[in-house]
């Protein structure tokens, strides 16, 4: 990356452009610099007369102001495949060009120089893309309003339907909008039951944004956090104990199977959590670690283990 005085308030105007209300703080962080100096690429930037308004308050930042003009978005080949790619990773329609992401897509491609268009576009028409079953797309409007609730730190009243079909209503405080395995999680703090809560943004029927200041921990570290919920509260207790020490376990184990701890003086370890699907945890994640363990807890679980262990006998049996 250059590192000229120019390049860094190029980058600076990106910045503001790209994320408005950020700080002079937020601005030194990401061109590493002191804030001083960071204050200093705004005023050039003004100088130059790019129109940038300040804001002061806790939400308060730079934007650019009215009558900014920005210079169009120029693609090289590889960003522009890179892009489709990712797309169609993420949205499998994004082919058809009468899905919305689909017709958005190439719309971008055809604003592309005819080179990197023309690869994107081939990419687009001749890669299979095979649809993930578990991945739910949520309403974007919803997604779209608690994002900026996220971002303005606003309460939010969620009118939600349970996977058994139960209509609730909550009050929460929302802390992050994340994204797993084709799933979209709001993680928030929901008041009635005063814990944290993970709640699918396509079971979510309802969003009002409220006037009230949502309280969001100054330590989250929201994938850990949505992580070790998804890991509890479920309605099958589960219990492993794996003959082998803590650092051998942990990477074949993810957050949301449970909580993993040392026992017998760290000789051996423990994995306590709860899942919703005793057949799912036994036949794919605990079939895939390559360590002696035992289920000492959960009889939902012991029996899905069972259920695997006898297909697998059955499957060398002569007969």
């Amino acid at each position: 990356m250059d590192d000229t005085p120019t390049a860094r308030a190029l980058r600076t105007l990106e910045l503001i452009q790209t994320l408005p209300g950020i700080t002079a703080a937020e601005l030194a962080g990401r061109l590493q610099v002191t804030d001083r100096a960071a204050r200093r690429y705004v005023a050039t930037l003004r100088e130059a007369g790019v129109p940038i308004d300040a804001e002061r308050g806790p939400y308060g930042g730079y934007r650019l102001g009215r009558g900014a003009r920005m210079a169009p978005l120029v693609f090289h080949a590889g960003e522009a495949l890179g892009l489709t790619m990712a797309v169609l990773d993420g949205h499998h329609a994004a082919a058809d060009p009468d899905d919305p992401v689909g017709a958005a897509l190439g719309k971008l491609i055809r604003a592309l120089p005819e080179h990197a268009g023309r690869q994107a576009e081939r990419v687009r028409r001749h890669a299979a893309a095979v649809p993930d079953r578990r991945a739910a797309r949520p309403d974007p409007s919803i997604a779209s309003a608690l994002a900026d609730a996220v971002a303005r730190r606003r309460r939010v009243r969620i009118g939600y339907r349970t996977e058994a079909g139960t209509a609730t209503v909550t009050v929460a405080d929302p802390w992050a909008v994340l994204v797993r395995h084709g799933r979209w999680y709001l993680l928030c703090h929901a008041h009635r039951a005063d814990a944290t809560r993970a709640y699918r943004l396509d079971r979510i029927e309802r969003l009002d944004v409220l006037d009230g200041e949502a309280t969001v921990p100054a330590d989250l570290d929201p994938v850990a956090a949505l992580e070790e919920h998804l890991a509890t509260g479920w309605e099958y207790a589960t219990h492993v104990v794996f003959d082998a020490p803590t650092a051998s376990v942990a990477p074949h184990v993810g957050a949301s199977m449970g909580r993993l701890a040392a026992i017998d003086g760290g000789q051996r370890c423990e994995l306590v959590g709860t899942t919703s699907n005793p057949a799912m945890y036994a036949g794919e994640w605990l079939a895939s670690i390559p360590i002696p363990f035992r289920v000492v807890g959960g009889p939902e679980l012991r029996s899905a283990v069972a259920d695997v262990v006898t297909r697998m006998r059955r499957s060398l049996d002569d007969d």
